[in-house]
């Protein structure tokens, strides 16, 4: 088998992208079951690099012609999955600054 230009780079970036999961895991700046999602998210794509009928397959069986129209739906699902998470993480990030500067207020009132 016989590996593109485009296949290489798309498994050593995802190996790349895994590693850097793997950091965060260990900074324990991620949990466990969010490395657990990127790795399947970067095995996801390092497999389908390196078994592209595979890939054809699996999209022919759910109805889309094209690999690449499901790699690019699957995709768009992802980031809105990933913007959501971000959107409630800088809800909840506001809320707590909001009763850390009410505490402050609360316990160094301002005289005028």
């Amino acid at each position: 088998m016989e590996l593109s230009a485009l296949q290489i780079i798309a498994i050593l970036f995802a190996l790349f992208a895994w590693s850097r999961a793997l950091l965060r895991l260990k900074d324990r700046k991620i949990s466990g079951l969010e490395f657990g999602f990127w790795t399947v998210v970067w095995a996801g794509v390092i497999a389908t690099m390196l078994l592209p009928k595979t890939a054809e397959f699996i999209a022919l069986s759910l109805g889309v012609e094209r690999p690449v129209d499901l790699a690019v739906f699957v995709s768009i699902l992802l980031l809105f999955y990933l913007v959501f998470r971000l959107y409630v993480k800088l809800e909840q990030q506001g809320q707590e600054m909001t009763k850390i500067a009410r505490s402050i207020a609360i316990r160094h009132p301002r005289k005028k």
